[in-house]
């Protein structure tokens, strides 16, 4: 919280000045609940609470863990906004959010927000596959993902299967292939011993110690790590060449509660991330693609153009609940 500074001007030796009945000023706080970490997004929210004189408070935890809360919390939710690593987090609060004005859903592309306005993209992602490369060469990897599914990737697989964007790439799946074949997918894998990761850096690190050949990580997860180590990192990241869900994009998004008491500084706060400082900030420092025109994208990046992409609408990606389902009944998650 911002202190209230009290400031009393003191009169010399003239007569106490009369009391005004001048309204105290409330100071703002915005409550934020971020599925996104800590280190990526905190610098760009101190400089939104910089820049504006609003007060941030974070609570940061998992996209579902905090999506159950907000569930949970209902009318009673102190959360302002609720900032979701993926769309399946933010789709399964939709109901609980109020529509943004056009202000805002007018700056993104239909592919990067809600249909019905209750969310925006704030940053786009890449699904990839991430491949040693000293062990594996592109043309040794299929043209999908389904591919991994072959036996003579046996043992040479990573994933991060409770990890919400893993999961998003399987509602995906889902959606764009149906429930049998997702289903036949992720048993075929099982059956290739994959080797489980907590998180995406874990398993992107792992491919670079020749733990394994190839992880299921988003694309930005590498140049986090090359940043550190240098390009001679040997892994690359691969854009399935026949696209698929293993080359899925997708977004990180934002929206208001319904019952939010601080819509306006709210609704600052979206607009500062759509912004081409926080833009920017987003493709130069956590090498995400911009969701806005005019922004470039890290040198690194694959433009979004030349990746193959399937067709799916953000409410698509939405249903967690049925994805969940699988994975626990496939014996992919507990």
């Amino acid at each position: 919280m911002i202190a209230l500074a009290l400031v009393v001007i003191s009169a010399g030796c003239a007569p106490t000045a009369t009391p005004t009945n001048a309204p105290a000023v409330k100071a703002q706080t915005l409550t934020v609940y971020s599925g996104r970490s800590e280190g990526l997004v905190k610098p760009i929210i101190d400089q939104f609470s910089k820049s504006t004189g609003i007060a941030v408070q974070v609570r940061y935890a998992g996209t579902s863990e905090l999506a159950a809360t907000i569930l949970e919390e209902g009318k009673n939710s102190p959360a302002d906004v609720f900032y979701a690593q993926d769309p399946g987090g933010i789709g399964a609060v939709a109901h609980l959010l109020t529509r943004l004005p056009d202000s805002i859903t007018s700056q993104l592309e239909p592919g990067f927000r809600a249909a019905d306005g209750k969310w925006v993209g704030i940053s786009g992602r890449a699904r990839v596959i991430a491949y040693n490369t000293q062990k594996v060469s592109e043309a040794d990897l299929p043209d999908d993902i389904f591919g991994l599914t072959d036996p003579k990737w046996k043992g040479r697989i990573g994933w991060a299967p409770t990890n919400a964007s893993f999961q998003v790439m399987v509602t995906a799946m889902r959606k764009l292939w149906g429930e049998e074949k997702t289903r036949q997918w992720l048993r075929d894998m099982q059956a290739n011993n994959p080797k489980i990761y907590s998180n995406n850096t874990g398993q992107v690190n792992a491919a670079g110690a020749g733990e394994i050949d190839v992880a299921l990580p988003n694309h930005y997860y590498l140049y986090g790590i090359m940043q550190d180590k240098g390009e001679s990192f040997p892994v690359r990241n691969y854009h399935p060449r026949a696209g698929g869900p293993g080359a899925l994009i997708m977004v990180s998004g934002a929206g208001i509660l319904e019952t939010s008491k601080n819509k306006e500084a709210a609704e600052k706060f979206i607009e500062f991330m759509l912004s081409p400082v926080a833009q920017q900030y987003f493709a130069g420092q956590t090498f995400e693609y911009p969701v806005i025109k005019g922004v470039k994208t890290h040198r690194l990046l694959t433009p979004l153009a030349d990746i193959k992409s399937p067709e799916i609408s953000m409410e698509d990606l939405a249903d967690l609940k049925g994805t969940l389902s699988l994975l626990r009944e496939t014996g992919i998650v507990p």
